[in-house]
């Protein structure tokens, strides 16, 4: 070890009491976090890619330091949901920390996608910190749990609106599904709109039922559609 000339020319000064580190919420319990075992928690993460034309949303159940289950869930790019059937074949089973004072396994896994790997970032800094979903859950969530961000269906919350200066605002994909009408009043301002949920057309049509039955079993309206002045396709008007 080289020191600089200011350094050797110093005293020695005692070193004072070291306490470790702070204990931090997981799973109803307060954890001095040391060892790869130490760390559980369900929490969530959200990444970008380098041009942020596209995001990630992840989702990781970790149990005793081992990644139980991952969702993840991709928006904005095409090719980011090919990295994310990656990441849910990849992601469980790893350890979130490979050993002691080395990388994150997880994170730093080939998964192509910038988002994805981002999002691990942030998952990981809420883990460490002690700022999971589950901090303050007894015994945690089960695995499993996850996929409740997801609702009926398994299918992610996604919302698209569209709108121009010129032309106004389009409502193109609520919650409750895709959107074929808006609802206008008399001075052409959305008051509601009508949607079909895919999801539960889908299954409908899994079951036997023809599609043009599924489709309209699968309608919903939101809002005063009843005292629209005209409906407008938001996809072709």
């Amino acid at each position: 070890m080289i020191y600089s000339h200011e350094v050797e020319e110093m005293c020695t000064v005692a070193q004072g009491v070291h306490h470790g580190a702070a204990p931090i919420p997981e799973e109803a319990k307060w954890v001095k976090s040391k060892q790869i075992t130490d760390i559980s928690g369900l929490t969530h993460g959200v990444g970008w890619c380098a041009p942020q034309q596209g995001a990630c949303k992840l989702t990781l159940n970790v149990k005793e330091g081992i990644i139980q289950e991952a969702l993840v869930e991709t928006i904005g790019c095409s090719g980011m949901t090919h990295s994310a059937a990656m990441a849910s074949e990849i992601l469980p089973g790893l350890t979130l920390l490979e050993a002691l004072n080395t990388v994150l396994e997880a994170l730093n896994t080939d998964l192509v996608c910038d988002a994805i790997n981002t999002a691990m970032r942030e998952l990981f800094l809420q883990i460490v910190y002690g700022r999971t979903q589950s901090a303050f859950s007894e015994d945690g969530l089960p695995v499993g749990a996850g996929l409740e961000d997801l609702g009926k269906g398994l299918r992610s919350q996604v919302g698209t609106m569209y709108g121009t200066l010129k032309k106004g605002p389009r409502y193109l994909e609520m919650a409750e599904g895709y959107v074929t009408g808006i609802a206008l009043d008399a001075d052409d301002q959305i008051i509601g709109y009508q949607f079909v949920n895919l999801g539960k057309m889908t299954d409908f049509i899994k079951k036997g039922d023809d599609p043009t039955t599924a489709w309209e079993k699968a309608k919903g309206q939101y809002g005063r559609v009843a005292d629209a002045v005209k409906i407008v396709d938001p996809r072709k008007e």
